[in-house]
């Protein structure tokens, strides 16, 4: 009965030996508590425990998408998003924030994959493997007949919408110096489609690039420079496109030159196989007798137009010729482009010689 009347009239009882456990539970319990929500977040972010924004790996299968010209990340993003290449815009945008080569991304058809993380698409995107189907490639020393061909099959337009185009050249900004002659202006590069491009539009891509060349290589000053003009340079640029490999081109450069000074004719294969349609160098007589003002056999001085489009190397060995009185070369070796250069014609009947055996042992 004392402990009940003490109890209630008020007094404490006595003090516990564990008179802190209720408060060291506390400080126990919040920490398993934090321990757990660390845990668990990282179980989260490897995709764990409920659902996230981003796929996991590479994907599967196969989808085509479209970036149209002028669209942002966030567009594209939703695009994907769309096509359930990837799971969020958000996992592609912050991939792209954490890549500065994501701004390079342009218009066109990209071949992904379904299911993507954000940062496998943006990867992909930026595999130019993923835009073969979009592009327009261009190598060195194209014709013009020849670029037509690339032009049609890459884009699916007609051939004859090209011709069309070329056949009023006043519409494709060429230089005024190209007097309306599109041959050698259709500057070689990769040029990326959309697919709502005209033929019109692509080859004023072409010439628009060409002009860009012209103007970082300072193409009418540094021809005035060495008294020429830049049509001339053009055509000796196209010339060294058609006869040889790249690390030849300033030496071939120089035999032009010393054939122009001596009042020599060419004699370019090349340029008798463009009168031909002809993509061999290895003519016959009676071909090399073709009467045709780019037979460079029996008419002295360049071709009138140039023979292809060259890329930038050749137009800059056109401009700086290496320094050297060559007035033949043979290339001996046609499997790997080995060219031999020679002054005199005794050297140069040698180096022919030396060609017509690689012929007979192969």
């Amino acid at each position: 009965m004392t402990f009940i009347n003490e109890v209630l009239s008020g007094e404490q009882l006595p003090p516990s030996r564990n008179a802190n456990s209720w408060s060291k539970r506390v400080v126990v319990g919040a920490g398993l508590i934090a321990v757990f929500a660390i845990f668990y977040g990282i179980y989260s972010l490897l995709g764990g425990g409920g659902e996230t924004n981003d796929y996991v790996g590479p994907g599967t299968g196969s989808v085509t998408i479209t970036v149209n010209r002028g669209e942002s990340l966030t567009q594209i993003g939703n695009t994907l998003q769309a096509a359930d290449v990837v799971k969020s815009v958000e996992s592609f945008t912050s991939a792209a924030a954490n890549n500065e080569a994501s701004t390079t991304i342009g218009p066109g058809k990209y071949s992904m994959q379904l299911q993507m993380s954000g940062e496998s698409a943006l990867a992909l995107m930026l595999d130019p493997a993923s835009r073969a189907a979009s592009r327009l490639v261009l190598p060195e020393g194209l014709r013009l007949n020849e670029t037509v061909a690339l032009a049609a099959s890459a884009t699916g337009l007609p051939s004859t919408d090209f011709e069309q185009v070329l056949d009023n050249p006043d519409v494709l900004a060429l230089p005024a110096w190209a007097q309306s002659r599109p041959e050698g202006f259709m500057f070689p590069a990769t040029y990326d489609l959309v697919g709502d491009e005209n033929a019109e539009a692509i080859l004023g891509a072409l010439v628009k690039r060409f002009n860009q060349s012209a103007s970082s290589i300072d193409l009418e000053a540094r021809a005035a420079q060495e008294g020429r003009s830049p049509y001339e340079i053009l055509t000796v640029a196209s010339l060294l496109e058609g006869e040889v490999i790249p690390e030849d081109f300033a030496k071939v450069a120089a035999v032009v030159y010393n054939r122009l000074e001596a009042d020599m004719p060419l004699q370019f294969d090349s340029t008798v196989s463009y009168a031909l349609g002809l993509d061999e160098l290895e003519l016959s007589a009676d071909q090399l007798d073709t009467e045709s003002p780019y037979n460079t056999y029996k008419v002295s001085g360049l071709p009138p137009t140039p023979i292809n489009s060259p890329g930038e190397s050749a137009m800059e060995a056109a401009l700086a010729p290496a320094k050297g009185k060559w007035l033949y070369f043979v290339t001996v070796n046609p499997d790997t482009g080995e060219t031999k250069f020679a002054k005199t014609y005794k050297r140069f009947l040698k180096l022919k010689a030396e060609y017509r055996a690689f012929l007979d042992a192969r």
